[in-house]
């Protein structure tokens, strides 16, 4: 959900424009900061009423590489740079930058977002492997019992550590 919607942006840009009053004038009548007024005239003025609308979008490493050129060869600010090509979050322009600067163009590459994928379930029963064929029942046996141990050890230092925790009375907080 966006806090201003298009048409009260256009109406504030509008009486801007108009000379109506001034980005601080502006600004206490609506309840709007002066640097929002002054950004949102100059995307009106570069794009028009395209430049007021909602956007959501990504950015490919080349684009961001392009804008970063285009702001260097002409010696442009972060902001008339992002008013120039229309990218809403100013201070993204900044970070590309720097991302630029200490990582190169791979920096600049877009990363999946949100949490990893659960790795999935093994779909295939690991195979026994060859040598167990080989083995003798001996061996199969010598190893057997030391799984039971294994087991038997984890099994009682599982009830080890909730014994101690049932003795414990829970810390109160403060």
């Amino acid at each position: 959900m966006t806090k201003y919607d298009e048409q009260f942006k256009l109406k504030i840009v509008q009486e801007y424009v108009g000379g109506a009053g001034g980005s601080d004038t502006l600004g206490r009548r609506y309840g709007v900061p002066k640097s929002l007024i002054k950004l949102w005239a100059e995307l009106y003025r570069i794009h028009g009423l395209d430049g007021l609308n909602k956007k959501h979008s990504s950015y490919s490493a080349e684009f961001k590489l392009s804008v970063l050129q285009q702001m260097w060869d002409n010696g442009l600010s972060v902001g008339q740079t992002a008013a120039a090509f229309n990218i809403r979050n100013r201070a993204a322009v900044g970070l590309w930058e720097r991302s630029y600067r200490e990582g190169g163009f791979d920096a600049l590459i877009p990363r999946p977002r949100g949490r990893p994928k659960q790795m999935p379930a093994p779909t295939t029963k690991p195979e026994s492997s060859p040598d167990d064929e080989k083995r003798t029942r001996d061996e199969l046996v010598a190893e057997l019992n030391q799984l039971r141990m294994e087991n038997a050890y984890l099994k009682k230092l599982q009830a080890l550590v909730q014994a101690r925790r049932q003795q414990t009375p829970p810390k109160k907080r403060k």
